[in-house]
């Protein structure tokens, strides 16, 4: 179902510079494009799952914007992988709360938007 969809690398410059920010690899999380499961949420342009960032479109564009790339690698890296989010936590969240105030989308949100800008400096001098 998750790989509906076709599977993509990420580019080197670009695995380093999170490797770095994260301080840990990440080689396992698998990028998919054109995803289907990610079309059927609601225009997302990315939805995640555990070691796995689902793409609505293609991933050149994802590669291009930093803010997105931070967001849903923290979703795998720091919520997903450590178990803090699943389906049914993220779900009950949502209805508490809404998207925009869901505290996964928040913590996403904050992290990237801290670590843009050093992200996309580490790609300028790749």
């Amino acid at each position: 179902m998750f790989a509906i969809g076709t599977k993509v690398a990420t580019p080197p410059s670009i695995a380093i510079a999170l490797a770095q920010l994260f301080d840990e690899p990440v080689e396992y999380v698998r990028v998919v494009e054109n995803s289907l499961y990610a079309r059927v949420h609601w225009g997302a342009r990315a939805t995640t799952r555990r070691g796995r960032i689902l793409l609505r479109g293609r991933a050149e564009e994802f590669w291009r914007d930093p803010e997105l790339v931070l967001h849903e690698y923290f979703h795998v890296l720091r919520q997903w992988e450590p178990r803090r989010l699943t389906v049914r936590r993220y779900v009950l969240e949502w209805l508490r709360r809404g998207y925009r105030n869901n505290r996964f989308e928040i913590e996403a949100c904050e992290f990237a938007h801290l670590h843009c800008q050093r992200l996309r400096q580490m790609l300028a001098n790749a």
